[in-house]
């Protein structure tokens, strides 16, 4: 297989990006779930003021840090694809959250 930037293969770049792209979607996953599940105990406490976008908001910042700090990172580290990757579905993700945290 041929030779990436660094002497490192593609496979082993395309690797990594699968590996990160598992776990990032793990998380934004988690995220999703709490943020559900907050909004539907909203539903039974109308009342009160709404917590959900609170929730929405925590994991924009969350998301956004996480981008920062692994894109950021792989930045730093030489490997500009993966990193901007990182920082593409990181980011995009936690746009998304503020979005809903804006609701």
């Amino acid at each position: 297989m041929g030779r990436a930037r660094g002497g490192r293969t593609v496979g082993q770049t395309i690797a990594l990006v699968v590996a990160l792209l598992v776990i990032d979607l793990a998380v934004i996953a988690w995220l999703v779930y709490g943020y559900g599940i907050t909004g539907w105990a909203d539903g039974y406490d109308p009342p009160e003021q709404a917590e959900a976008p609170h929730v929405a908001e925590q994991a924009a910042w969350f998301l956004a840090g996480a981008a920062a700090v692994t894109g950021g990172g792989l930045l730093l580290a030489r490997r500009p694809g993966v990193g901007l990757f990182q920082l593409a579905v990181l980011g995009g993700a936690a746009a998304l959250f503020a979005t809903l945290a804006a609701r």
